[in-house]
């Protein structure tokens, strides 16, 4: 039995196999037929220029939801027909982060990761099956549902700093990272400013959308600009955190000048590989900048995401700008490319 599939060639040159063969599931494992992928700022950097976890030529897409095809032996608490939504990686359990209950570090996350949601069918082993797989409500739409990975990597970096308990936070991106922050510092009683600097385009449409998330300032300008409104904003002080999320070295470089004395800075935003950013060092000195890394996510995170998106209580609906099919990929990313839309649920 043959399937669609979204096969990146190479940088920019991407096809849709229609002869792809339905995989088969090992034990433990389940086939999944895609209801809904949603595309994602890793897979546009991948087609835009590759990626070093992404060997080419390779299956693309890695957030999805969708229901039971075929089951293998020894899988526990699911049934061919359910209706499912997981996330693309999980931990061994067994590595030395892993022992550290540092999950998102294990040794070989990467290596078992899962990708070709943009396709009829997807595989997925029995790491995820049985710690990163869950059985989704009716009610949540399956586009929804999708975000569960990209939302377990905000949750990751939210819960990163949380003791510290931010008033002022500043996130300097507006895209579906980037409001995704917005959402979760807003249910955690913050007050939230978004910053960027407007062409016109993307970053108005995003910034209209910031708002409606619950941005209490958007904040538009050159980094100049932005230092001066966030003192403004916050009576002189500064912001507790920043939260890069535009993955730019210029932006990475100039977050700690936003943040007040004693602050942190969430460097979430990943850049190229072999990226060298350089920062005041008095400034972290003698201000007591922190400044922390976020990868991934942890199995806790997972869950945490997962109760979310169950619960209602993020209007994540705002995040998926609108659908096409499967045979229309290119669209979509072109779509995105060119400063439109934050994210489009792909329907095979």
């Amino acid at each position: 039995m043959t399937m669609k599939s979204a096969i990146l060639i190479s940088p920019k040159v991407m096809e849709i196999n229609h002869k792809a063969q339905v995989p088969f599931p090992g034990p433990g494992e389940v086939v999944v037929a895609v209801k809904a992928a949603l595309t994602c700022g890793t897979d546009i950097k991948a087609y835009l220029r590759g990626h070093p976890k992404i060997p080419l030529p390779s299956p693309l897409g890695h957030e999805f939801s969708g229901d039971i095809y075929r089951i293998g032996a020894e899988v526990e608490g699911f049934s061919e027909g359910d209706a499912v939504m997981a996330v693309h990686s999980a931990p061994c359990g067994e590595c030395t982060f892993c022992r550290m209950g540092r999950e998102n570090l294990c040794s070989t996350i990467m290596d078992e990761k899962v990708l070709g949601a943009y396709a009829e069918f997807i595989r997925l082993p029995e790491r995820i099956v049985k710690t990163n797989m869950f059985k989704k409500p009716e009610r949540l739409p399956y586009a929804e549902a999708a975000l569960l990975e990209p939302l377990s990597s905000v949750v990751h970096g939210v819960r990163m700093i949380e003791a510290e308990r931010p008033k002022n936070v500043l996130i300097l991106g507006s895209g579906p990272i980037g409001l995704m922050h917005v959402m979760l510092h807003k249910m955690n009683g913050a007050k939230v400013m978004v910053a960027g600097r407007s062409t016109g385009g993307v970053s108005s449409e995003r910034f209209q959308a910031a708002k409606e998330l619950g941005a209490d300032a958007v904040l538009e300008g050159d980094l100049q600009d932005i230092a001066w409104k966030v003192t403004e904003e916050t009576n002189g002080l500064g912001a507790d955190l920043v939260v890069e999320a535009t993955g730019n070295r210029e932006v990475w470089e100039g977050s700690p000048s936003l943040v007040r004395r004693g602050g942190t800075v969430l460097l979430f935003g990943g850049c190229p590989t072999g990226t060298r950013a350089c920062f005041d060092a008095g400034r972290i000195h003698y201000d007591e900048i922190k400044l922390m890394g976020a990868f991934h996510f942890t199995p806790s995170d997972v869950k945490e995401a997962y109760d979310l998106l169950v619960s209602g209580s993020l209007n994540v609906s705002r995040l998926i700008s609108g659908s096409y099919p499967l045979d229309d990929l290119q669209k979509a990313f072109d779509e995105l490319i060119g400063g439109r839309g934050i994210k489009f649920a792909i329907i095979p």
